[in-house]
């Protein structure tokens, strides 16, 4: 188990004060200039040496995509972006850092962007959090008020200005490339890459694209070395992560735990264990709705960190735990996802437009059994043509649930089939 003064996100639970005196009590802004003053290259390679991974759930080397942007400032300004556009179902961790840890992401926010050479950053947050964006805003105008950000934030001589942009509820603008067009005022549609963000980003400018967790996370392990966070989890997979655990266990919550817990321990620790016992679980979405779904017989061992979930076939994503005890009905459960998916997809891509709905439909007949067991394998096919095939990955996301449901749980889907086949033949044997 993680141990207290290990811990990131001191504030997690809106215990104490989220704002400005209550972060600084918890040593928020502590030698802020002092972090500053060391350097944009050297603020870049500790946070390499951390092996911070993002925490959006691509899992990409935090420090190495900031080694992306130019070094050199020319006449195209510097942006950072932060990714507040938190729609993934089953993640719920970057509204409580908003709501009661404000000033951790905005400081992130101003060292981050001054080791990008940026003066100007935009927190782009979902629309629906109307209080999580007024707290924001709130702890915003409290460090503008302290001289923390602004004209010479901090007394570093860095410029630096800090502004919240509220979406307007498209799941598509936490892709990175739809965020930015949606910054711009147009439509949230993916953009094709490369160009990257860092070369062509937001209104053409080098652009680096960041989850809150992973801004927020930054002044603290530059603040107690790269050599601590690495040695919390495991190789390749360092630090701490904020989990979500929903579903069928008795307690539900975020909590901040070390990479690499067992998935096992995380949900008896912390949520009070699965509805009617551990024997009694179905299944678990390990990391938010867009990756596949893992077994009872897997989640027994399994560790939660981006490689070991990855050999199973699945994913840490986000790190939303999902857990389903035997009550559920498992294929109406990721046919709800496909309904999503298609909901949510902008119709750019062909693939993703057309088999969205293609595969929403046949989940729902796949619910009520109205079906050919060979049809399993069709949908398991049309999930590989989507999947792959799109400018951007919510295609992979629409088809990693039903492929996760077809790999585990065939068997049910074919049983349902089978007892549908059965109902029709005794009812017309009736009608005779």
């Amino acid at each position: 188990m993680l141990s207290d003064k290990d811990r990131i996100f001191t504030n997690l639970y809106g215990i104490h004060d989220w704002g400005l005196a209550g972060a600084r009590a918890r040593g928020d802004w502590d030698g802020t200039a002092a972090i500053l003053a060391r350097g944009r290259d050297a603020i870049v390679d500790e946070m390499k040496a951390s092996g911070l991974r993002g925490r959006g759930g691509a899992g990409f080397p935090t420090g190495m995509k900031w080694s992306f942007m130019p070094k050199e400032i020319g006449a195209r300004p510097h942006y950072l972006v932060v990714n507040a556009d938190e729609s993934e179902p089953g993640t719920c961790k970057d509204r409580d850092i908003i709501r009661h840890d404000p000033h951790k992401l905005i400081e992130g926010c101003l060292i981050a962007s001054f080791a990008m050479g940026a003066h100007a950053c935009y927190i782009y947050i979902r629309g629906e959090f109307y209080n999580e964006a007024q707290r924001l805003q709130a702890a915003i105008d409290q460090a503008y008020a302290a001289g923390l950000i602004g004209q010479n934030a901090c007394g570093s001589g860095w410029d630096f200005d800090l502004y919240l942009h509220r979406g307007a509820g498209a799941y598509i603008c936490g892709e990175e490339t739809a965020l930015i067009e949606s910054l711009e005022g147009k439509k949230g549609m993916p953009r094709l890459k490369p160009p990257f963000p860092a070369a062509v980003g937001l209104y053409g400018c080098p652009t680096t694209v960041n989850n809150v967790e992973s801004i927020a996370v930054a002044p603290t392990i530059l603040r107690r070395g790269a050599s601590w966070f690495s040695a919390l989890g495991r190789p390749k997979n360092a630090g701490t992560k904020l989990f979500c655990i929903s579903g069928h266990v008795n307690k539900p919550c975020n909590v901040e735990e070390e990479l690499g817990i067992p998935l096992r321990e995380l949900i008896e620790t912390y949520a009070g264990g699965v509805r009617g016992g551990w024997d009694n679980l179905m299944a678990v979405i390990p990391g938010g709705s867009s990756v596949p779904v893992l077994p009872k017989s897997t989640c027994d061992t399994v560790l939660m960190d981006f490689d070991s979930l990855r050999d199973v076939r699945s994913g840490l994503g986000t790190a939303a735990v999902i857990v389903m005890d035997k009550s559920t009905d498992i294929v109406k459960a990721i046919a709800r996802l496909s309904a999503f998916y298609k909901h949510e997809s902008c119709g750019q891509c062909t693939p993703c437009r057309e088999g969205t709905g293609w595969m929403m439909r046949v989940m729902n007949r796949m619910v009520q059994g109205r079906a050919e067991p060979e049809e399993i394998d069709t949908l398991e096919q049309v999930t590989r043509q989507v999947e792959g095939h799109t400018i951007c990955a919510l295609g992979d996301a629409a088809a990693w649930p039903i492929q996760g449901l077809i790999r585990h749980f065939r068997p049910e889907m074919e049983a349902r089939i089978a007892a549908y086949k059965s109902r029709g033949a005794s009812s017309r044997m009736a009608a005779e």
